[in-house]
């Protein structure tokens, strides 16, 4: 027998012939969660972000050098021939450029550095620049940043709460997003990703990928949970989790279409241009997105499900939802059951009828000889 394929799968999933519980199983995503927030916050605390020279503030140094092999124990050994004790940072930016930072230096020893430098990878020290950023404009950038933050949860949680007639979806909207920007800092901290002011942008980006896949789930709940308010044949639960499995090949359909081109920025970033600008972002949104679909698919609608569990609606619809499935069972037939009625007639003859074990309704025995109402026939002096 063959595999189905992704498209079968996905018309099964829509169609309700197929189904994920991924509400009945709510405990299990948030347990993950848990596990993946707490791992987040510990290297947030213990090893904290790795901030970049905008944040930090330093002196920088750019050497546009004809030969790399080596640039980096290059760059430190001439550094370390001025500042002996001084932390030297150096990453390489394109195919010609040495990126060396340092903490604060003062003019005489920047001049001192550039010297070294220049000396080091064979070139004048007109090759090499000197710059001092201020960590004054990382601050900047980071009040901007959060105060942009805090505007943007207000308008989504009106937004939300306006749109789909409960407070209960934006919260659980809040709380997906929090889960995708913890997480999504916490691999950072991890990994020991370089946090700059890129990077920020990015971390804003990401939320606004997540909460579009969010408000599709959402917008799909809000139908078929209207629908099983007006017929009563599924709870709130029921209808909600259909939602996200018909929703599901279009999350990952999207993820993936998102993530492969972000992908290839990324490679081209490590291989070819080196850190920057365009690496920092790219990172931020390749973690950020792939956290957001989880988010959206195992987190936003359980716990919309777990929040609405206590209302009066939601109790009376699962009611009428289990009367009409105890109903329908009682309709079906099981497979197998045969059900026979014999008669005894004059003369010891034996008349037999039975019932075939056919899915449906069971038939009862006297009907299954005819209607009852048939004319007698008259007898043979009056014919």
């Amino acid at each position: 027998m063959s595999r189905p394929s992704f498209a079968t799968i996905g018309n099964d999933l829509y169609t309700g012939k197929r189904s994920i519980d991924f509400v009945g199983n709510q405990k299990r995503w948030y347990a993950i969660s848990a596990v993946i927030i707490g791992i987040a916050l510990l290297g947030l605390f213990a090893r904290g972000l790795n901030t970049s020279l905008e944040f930090r503030g330093g002196s920088e140094f750019r050497v546009a050098a004809t030969s790399s092999d080596g640039f980096e124990s290059t760059a430190r050994d001439a550094v370390r021939t001025v500042e002996a004790n001084v932390p030297v940072n150096v990453t390489k930016l394109g195919t010609g450029t040495v990126r060396v930072q340092t903490e604060k230096l003062d003019d005489a020893k920047s001049a001192q550095v550039r010297s070294a430098l220049a000396k080091a990878f064979n070139t004048g020290t007109d090759k090499v620049s000197a710059s001092f950023v201020g960590p004054s404009w990382g601050e900047s950038v980071s009040k901007k940043a959060l105060q942009g933050l805090v505007a943007f949860l207000a308008a989504v949680s009106l937004f939300m709460a306006i749109y789909f007639r409960t407070w209960k979806m934006a919260v659980a909207g809040l709380v997906a997003l929090l889960h995708d920007l913890l997480a999504t800092v916490g691999i950072y901290a991890l990994a020991g990703f370089e946090v700059s002011p890129a990077t920020v942008i990015g971390f804003l980006t990401i939320l606004g990928y997540s909460l579009y896949d969010t408000v599709v789930v959402f917008d799909k709940v809000r139908e078929n949970t209207s629908e099983a308010f007006a017929n009563g044949r599924m709870s709130y639960a029921q209808a909600a989790n259909l939602a996200v499995n018909q929703t599901l090949v279009r999350s990952i359909n999207t993820t993936v279409v998102g993530l492969l081109p972000i992908a290839a920025v990324l490679v081209i970033g490590f291989l070819l241009l080196g850190p920057g600008t365009l690496l920092d972002l790219a990172l931020a949104l390749f973690v950020g997105i792939a956290v957001g679909a989880y988010s959206s698919i195992f987190i936003a609608t359980p716990l919309l499900v777990w929040l609405r569990r206590n209302e009066d609606s939601v109790k009376q619809l699962a009611k009428r939802a289990a009367k009409f499935t105890s109903a329908r069972t009682r309709e079906a037939v099981p497979e197998g059951e045969v059900a026979d009625a014999a008669v005894a007639g004059a003369g010891g003859a034996t008349a037999a009828s039975a019932v075939d074990a056919t899915p449906g309704r069971q038939i009862h025995p006297y009907a299954a000889r005819g209607p009852r109402n048939q004319p007698r026939r008259s007898p043979k002096s009056r014919r």
